[in-house]
């Protein structure tokens, strides 16, 4: 069983389910979700999922989330659950892995928006972008302190690798 953790007050949490349930029926994976908006709501969904001995987490991609970068690999670490995050700075902290657009890449966009803007374009008139850069992010250390081998093919794929 795979737990996933997600704010159900965020905007995009009902695309986020539906992907993530429509992945795990075609890997035959069962999901435990679980929601949390609060610190202590995060740390008893880790303490839920840990006792249903959950084989992984994935904590889904939530700007209210993203601030608590070391509660989340503290609870990662004391749980020893494999943990994916949604940005490098959870694998960088800690955290086992981690799956997301580029960030550079999205400060980049920005600046050409904001030079267009001031050239005279109207907000309005820009298409939106969604990300095209996504990256993968492996913590070496954190896989092997789990006790997990991370195969040779997927370190290839890794964008960067922690060791």
């Amino acid at each position: 069983m795979i737990g996933v953790l997600v704010n159900p007050s965020y905007s995009g949490v009902d695309l986020q389910l539906k992907q993530l349930q429509e992945a795990a029926r075609i890997l035959r994976q069962e999901l435990h979700i679980e929601s949390a908006r609060t610190e202590r709501e995060i740390g008893a969904a880790f303490e839920t999922m840990a006792q249903r001995r959950a084989s992984a987490i994935l904590v889904a991609n939530d700007p209210l989330f993203f601030n608590r970068t070391t509660q989340f690999v503290v609870l990662a670490a004391r749980y020893a659950i494999p943990t994916l995050f949604f940005r490098r700075e959870f694998a960088a902290a800690g955290g086992l892995m981690s799956y997301g657009s580029d960030v550079t890449e999205g400060y980049r966009a920005l600046g050409v928006y904001a030079a267009r803007i001031l050239k005279g374009e109207k907000p309005g008139d820009l298409p939106i972008q969604l990300p095209t850069k996504f990256e993968l992010v492996i913590n070496l250390m954190i896989a092997r302190t789990l006790g997990i081998d991370v195969p040779a093919t997927l370190l290839a794929r890794a964008d960067e690798v922690i060791e």
